[in-house]
């Protein structure tokens, strides 16, 4: 019988973003410090981050909210594997205008945009972290991940980029940090991702991938999935490589 199998999907990746092991440890003890006993996590994916606060905080529950199904099976089974899956849910539903909250903790890693709805690229960071500070209970914290320009962007490493791609896309990193402020925040810490982090996450983002299409060059699916991964490989290597960054801030609700 032929294989008609899709390739696996992100096999390679504990996490969905250029995260390292080491900071990721550093940013479960910073975030589990404060004892949060609710986890909100928008845009979860498999929720590897939100597992790890749960590991560290005993007795908190956690709440993921995503719209891909595979990705929330992932999570479960990862939490039922931890002993975790009593005090989890998955939950396949978008973060528009959610009612889910407020949680003491809510984690919103590279998923602004699952927040932010339908404002232009300009506005959408604010609108992201007005509705996080909505989300968040007094006293809590937000961890936001969002993408910033290291530098302005060329006009040639944008054509590059993913379609339609704009200088407005994104902020620099001072317009990240004034747009949590304006949103009523107060920065607790502020990092980004290295270079070595955004290497492992692209390499990881296609490896499996990769694997797969050495090993199936003449599979239903090879073409068009060779295909998309290459323009992927491109759109890194000559659009967005040393260009676009990733922020990790721990924000303080005030007032």
């Amino acid at each position: 019988m032929p294989d008609t199998a899709p390739p696996p999907r992100l096999p390679r990746l504990t996490f969905h973003g250029p995260l390292s092991e080491a900071r990721a440890a550093r940013l479960v003890e910073r975030l589990g410090r404060h004892r949060p006993a609710t986890v909100l996590d928008i845009g979860c994916g498999w929720g590897e981050l939100m597992l790890r606060v749960l590991g560290a905080v005993p007795g908190a529950t956690g709440t993921g909210l995503d719209i891909n199904a595979e990705d929330l099976a992932r999570g479960r089974e990862n939490a039922r594997t931890r002993g975790l899956a009593g005090r989890v849910e998955f939950l396949a539903e978008s973060a528009a205008g959610t009612d889910r909250g407020p949680a003491d903790l809510v984690l919103c890693t590279g998923a602004g945009h699952a927040l932010s709805g339908d404002v232009e690229p300009s506005g959408a960071t604010a609108a992201a972290l007005r509705a996080l500070r909505r989300l968040v209970a007094p006293g809590g914290r937000v961890l936001f991940g969002e993408g910033y320009w290291e530098r302005p962007p060329t006009d040639g490493e944008l054509a590059a980029m993913w379609p339609g791609a704009s200088a407005d896309d994104h902020h620099d990193l001072a317009g990240v940090v004034g747009a949590a402020l304006g949103a009523g925040f107060r920065p607790e810490w502020i990092e980004t991702a290295n270079a070595d982090e955004w290497e492992e996450f692209e390499s990881g983002y296609r490896a499996g991938t990769e694997t797969w299409l050495a090993a199936h060059p003449d599979h239903p699916l090879a073409a068009g999935t060779r295909e998309r991964v290459d323009r992927q490989r491109t759109s890194w290597l000559t659009g967005y490589r040393g260009v676009l960054g990733m922020a990790y801030l721990t924000l303080v609700p005030a007032g």
